[in-house]
């Protein structure tokens, strides 16, 4: 009777020892599905830009924090830092790179000395007059293989943020060719290609900071420079220009961007919320963009301003000026390759 109880209580041992290891083993299995469900550790972003709370930009970057936060349960949350607050531009880019940042949004023409390849997006005349057109090649895989190139400065390319095409703005002289900046010098991004675009045209550029434009323009320390219309009216440098000029000439296209280690070191479910926000995000700014572009011109026209479009014919002439320098600064084999492609994408798009 001795042997029969104890095999009968070692049975249930076993069958109870059994149940438990079924139980925690359905526990594992509904702590995986909730994982994949959208369970997110807490985590706070930093992201910075340069333009003010009422720009395109900076409503697209509430865009993306809104999309981050919600997708995540507020698990994750987006502090954003606009209107340079956490530096220079470039300093930004630097913060960024070093992981102080976690995203930034800058302009390609700033990001170019750190790495050379994304200044295709600077060449002028490369874009087509319909923004929608040059939304569509970016979009496409030209222009993400394009955004891939950002791998090499220790960036993850999220995606390309609108800033509308560049205006010229002068103190006195109103251009019409190339030739007419002659004697001029003109304020840019601290960018090589930038510098060389106003060389091959004649004049004279020179790298200022983005807060010191307007006192630049205004002393005279020099007499023109280049931003796209929001930038223009939203920091009143029509104030202290006589000419504005719509040349359709390039695109300030800002690109979206991340540390790499600190992006690579994310779970695959956040870099699939932060893809969708990115594109909530720049579609947003895009919106707003087209939105507010008629009111700027007409505000800046009321103020009195020289408001001047260049005719087709002397685009034409600053086109003819300006497509030969395109593979004298972009001439790598690899870039030259790129080059290529991005003709070939912007040619398929305006058919």
């Amino acid at each position: 009777m001795k042997k029969y109880l104890i095999l009968i209580f070692s049975a249930l041992l076993v069958f109870s020892l059994a149940a438990c290891n079924s139980n925690s083993g359905g526990s594992d299995s509904a702590s995986n599905e909730g994982t994949k469900s959208g369970e997110f550790e807490t985590l706070e972003i930093t992201f910075s830009h340069n333009q003010p709370i009422e720009s395109p930009e900076h409503v697209g970057a509430e865009q993306f924090k809104k999309i981050v936060e919600e997708k995540t349960g507020g698990k994750v949350t987006v502090n954003i830092f606009p209107a340079s607050q956490l530096g220079s531009l470039r300093e930004q880019v630097e913060g960024t790179q070093i992981g102080e940042i976690n995203i930034t949004m800058q302009p390609t023409a700033v990001v170019s000395p750190f790495v050379d390849d994304i200044k295709a997006i600077d060449l002028p005349y490369l874009w087509p007059a319909d923004k929608e057109q040059t939304y569509e090649v970016l979009d496409g895989e030209v222009g993400k293989e394009l955004l891939g190139t950002l791998d090499k400065g220790g960036f993850k390319g999220l995606g390309y943020w609108p800033g509308g095409f560049k205006l010229f703005t002068t103190g006195k002289k109103e251009i019409h060719m190339p030739e007419d900046f002659k004697g001029l010098t003109m304020r840019v991004m601290e960018s090589p290609l930038l510098i060389a675009q106003y060389e091959n045209w004649g004049g004279t550029a020179i790298p200022v900071p983005y807060s010191e434009v307007y006192n630049s323009l205004q002393q005279g320390v020099v007499d023109g420079q280049e931003n796209p219309l929001q930038t223009i009216f939203l920091n009143n440098y029509h104030e202290v220009q006589k000419n504005i000029i719509q040349s359709y000439h390039g695109t300030m296209t800002y690109v979206l961007m991340a540390n790499k280690p600190w992006y690579d070191g994310l779970s695959d479910q956040l870099k699939e919320v932060l893809a969708e926000a990115e594109i909530e995000g720049h579609n947003a700014a895009r919106e707003k963009l087209a939105s507010v572009e008629a009111d700027y011109i007409q505000k800046i026209k009321d103020s009195g301003v020289n408001y001047y479009e260049l005719t087709e014919e002397e685009i034409a002439a600053f086109r003819e000026a300006s497509l030969p320098m395109h593979k004298k600064v972009y001439n790598k084999p690899e870039q030259l390759e790129l080059l290529d492609k991005l003709y070939e994408a912007i040619e398929k798009v305006q058919k």
